[in-house]
């Protein structure tokens, strides 16, 4: 159902600034934003009954579907998507504490040097 509302939604949302825009402003007539005279378009007063009145439906829809959507926005689940995992949490084991070289990464490295130690310099330049 949230679905068809956002739906509903977004057209009238879409439909109210067209018939916004298309609205004659408050010194220009609507044939002008087509380039035509003023009475040709919608014809002496019939553009701004029909425009006003589609305003005012987009505007009562546009208002009960941001009611519905932000009342069902505030009615959801909260909590946490780890509530009623059923997956077992491993331990992670404790770092073992030694001498540096010992562990597995220093395998293959002489003994008592560390396996990251920088490379000697050479004397030749």
């Amino acid at each position: 159902m949230i679905v068809a509302v956002v739906v509903i939604h977004i057209l009238v949302c879409v439909t109210l600034i067209g018939v916004v825009l298309l609205q004659q402003g408050k010194g220009a007539d609507v044939g002008a934003v087509f380039g035509g005279s003023s009475q040709t378009v919608f014809g002496a007063s019939g553009a701004g009954n029909l425009l006003t009145k589609v305003t005012g439906v987009c505007a009562a829809i546009f208002f009960a579907t941001s009611i519905i959507l932000a009342y069902s926005s505030s009615h959801r689940a909260t909590g946490s998507i780890f509530e009623g995992s059923r997956l077992p949490v491993k331990a992670v084991p404790a770092a073992k504490t030694g001498t540096p070289g010992t562990g597995p990464a220093s395998a293959g490295t002489p003994a008592g040097q560390h396996p990251i130690a920088p490379a000697a310099p050479s004397g030749n330049k």
